[in-house]
């Protein structure tokens, strides 16, 4: 009984992966649609966000079986709750993924970057993309040292997110409103996108 518990926790956590790669996937599309108002790419965004969800509800429901089945001890016990836990994360990130995509689904078939800020847009993208691939070997390895680099690629993130406030406080967009909303939305939903990464990495540290 024992190998087989060890199993499906082993499952659980391939199933972590799993999700993981397909937030990244989802984060990578979200940037790239925002950048080019790709209305195509932002709608794969949608249909990925409505997998991720169903990935982490199976998932979440794996977890309370192994819960009422097994009744494990404390380190088991302690890994099965971090998987629930990390799962909601991962549905935050998914859900920030669709918000950036929908930014420019709404603006089709204009521009949702306003001009002089797309740069900063591109690299926080790109970060986001970064920061879960670490998370994706920080799974697999369970090797804690990666936590700082993942702190270290979030910092990056939190510094462009400023930069863009910055640049939207300074009164160069006053004249475009909906350009203001729709930076400053989709800097806050890159950073917070970070955030879960990180926090993510810190439960993965402590098992």
């Amino acid at each position: 009984m024992r190998k087989v518990f060890q199993n499906e926790l082993a499952k659980l956590e391939d199933e972590l992966v799993t999700i993981a790669r397909l937030v990244e996937q989802a984060i990578s599309d979200a940037t790239a649609a925002f950048k080019t108002s790709d209305i195509e790419l932002a709608e794969t965004v949608a249909d990925r966000g409505s997998e991720i969800e169903q990935a982490c509800n199976a998932l979440d429901e794996t977890a309370i079986d192994l819960l009422a089945r097994q009744a494990p001890v404390a380190s088991d016990l302690r890994l099965v709750v971090t998987a629930l836990r990390i799962s909601s994360s991962f549905a935050r990130m998914s859900d920030y993924a669709l918000h950036i995509a929908n930014l420019a689904r709404h603006r089709y078939p204009e521009r949702a970057i306003p001009k002089g800020l797309k740069k900063y847009f591109v690299e926080m993208g790109r970060l986001d993309t970064e920061i879960v691939g670490r998370l994706i070997v920080m799974l697999r390895e369970h090797d804690p040292r990666l936590l700082e680099e993942i702190d270290d690629v979030d910092d990056q993130i939190d510094e462009l997110h400023v930069r863009v406030f910055e640049k939207v406080l300074s009164g160069r967009f006053a004249d475009d409103e909906a350009s203001i909303v729709d930076a400053t939305l989709a800097s806050r939903f890159h950073e917070r996108f970070g955030d879960h990464a990180v926090s993510i990495a810190k439960r993965v540290a402590d098992l």
